[in-house]
């Protein structure tokens, strides 16, 4: 290789770095490892790692410990999935174009809306395409966004906000929900969109059918963003309530923690929005001969069109993913997917109601939750620690991206804590709290 490039040796390579910056020292990298000897040391490293299935989860906060059948991945993890990539020839991707297909229409019966794209890569980053989509709605330039989003989608959408030259504008919260009074006070006819979160980041759920009007009295775009999918099987939907764009993550669905990522985001819109949707959409129609065939209907990329005409630069969507949320809500059915959110919320409100008889635990917000709620106690840090000692994983302390909310956490309960776990914890908590 080098004699073809007419290079003597590799360091000639480098001749263009200047000396002074250039690293001469030995990196101090060990020699290779045989693949046994390598094997052998990543099973060591394994040994130091805690057994999941031994600590008791009892934390949210935009992802979530949900049950998996088997089912799901074991046909997820089928050649003709697993190996599938971006399906740009129809006639040999009907498989994957219709898994697609499926998810869409999935997506527009949890959120009420008329039409989804083939997914986004999370949440966070279907937020921040709302946000885009709300300017190119509007054609306006100043977001309005809830204090109570997800702080990771809030940092998403900040960024794409700023490299859009949008004006970025928090809304207070007041009682664990969006202040009605603090956004009439910074809407105005320059408003592109609102973006609020229901249930939103403590849990609580919002008023989306009044935030609505007063966004709506604007002529400013709706948008709700979702972390927890699981909520849509219990609550009315976002669409039914006034959104124009709703948003949100499905890793609720079929789809592992797995330490944050990755996920599956999804957005729907209304009809009359369809041609702002980012990435792409499946259809579905006859061929020459009658029979049912799938394709790639609208394409609103940068690689399809005209840079300055492209709506975002999606270059892919995380379609295996979205593929096991949706075999799980097939399995699940409208009945499965409903009766899975009323058993969170039962859950979760049982929990609330014995926290709350435990003296030196604070419940600060009133408002309606799904499954998962904010807790107040004095020194929660060592309590956290105490409780983690025990094996129990006890809320998202809130203080990390919340300053103003010390000794708070963000508490969530699902299907996978028995009764004899939550018990367990309300016995500890009583111990340690003082």
């Amino acid at each position: 290789m080098l004699k073809a490039i007419g290079a003597q040796k590799t360091s000639d390579l480098f001749k263009g770095i200047p000396k002074k910056i250039l690293l001469t020292r030995d990196l101090g990298i060990p020699s290779g490892l045989s693949e046994l000897e390598t094997r052998s040391h990543l099973f060591a490293l394994s040994k130091k790692n805690a057994n999941v299935s031994d600590y008791d989860f009892f934390i949210g906060g935009g992802v979530y410990d949900h049950f998996i059948p088997a089912a799901v991945w074991a046909l997820v993890s089928r050649g003709e999935f697993l190996t599938a990539y971006t399906p740009y020839q129809p006639e040999v991707s009907q498989g994957m174009l219709q898994s697609i297909f499926e998810w869409q229409t999935s997506i527009c019966e949890l959120t009420g809306m008329d039409v989804s794209n083939a997914s986004n890569y999370d949440g966070a980053e279907a937020c921040a395409q709302a946000v885009l989509m709300g300017k190119n709605i509007s054609r306006r330039k100043k977001i309005l966004v809830s204090s109570a989003l997800n702080p990771e989608y809030m940092a998403v959408a900040k960024t794409y906000a700023n490299a859009n030259g949008l004006e970025f504008v928090e809304v207070a919260t007041e009682g664990g929900v969006t202040s009605l009074a603090d956004l009439a006070k910074k809407i105005d006819d320059a408003t592109a969109g609102v973006v609020v979160q229901s249930p939103n980041f403590f849990g609580c759920i919002e008023d989306l059918a009044g935030l609505g009007k007063a966004v709506h009295g604007k002529k400013a775009v709706f948008i709700v963003a979702v972390s927890e999918a699981l909520s849509l099987g219990l609550l009315k939907s976002p669409g039914y309530l006034g959104a124009d764009i709703v948003v949100g993550d499905a890793q609720s669905f079929g789809i592992p923690m797995s330490f944050g990522g990755p996920h599956a985001g999804f957005i729907a819109t209304r009809n009359e929005f369809v041609r702002h949707l980012p990435g792409r959409i499946v259809g579905v129609t006859n061929d020459a001969s009658g029979n049912r065939g799938f394709i790639m209907t609208l394409q609103a990329r940068e690689q399809h069109i005209r840079r300055e005409k492209a709506n975002s630069s999606i270059c892919t969507n995380q379609a295996l993913c979205a593929l096991a949320a949706t075999i799980h809500l097939s399995l699940l059915g409208k009945k499965g997917v409903m009766g899975l959110a009323l058993q969170n919320h039962e859950r979760a409100s049982w929990l609330y109601e014995k926290l709350s008889e435990i003296s030196g635990v604070e419940l600060p917000f009133r408002a309606p939750f799904f499954n998962e709620f904010v807790v107040k106690i004095k020194n929660l840090r060592a309590v956290q620690e105490k409780l983690l000692e025990k094996k129990i994983v006890f809320g998202f302390a809130l203080e990390k991206k919340f300053p103003a909310l010390k000794d708070h956490c963000l508490v969530a309960m699902t299907e996978m804590n028995s009764d004899e776990q939550a018990e367990r914890l309300v016995s500890e908590l009583k111990a340690v709290v003082k």
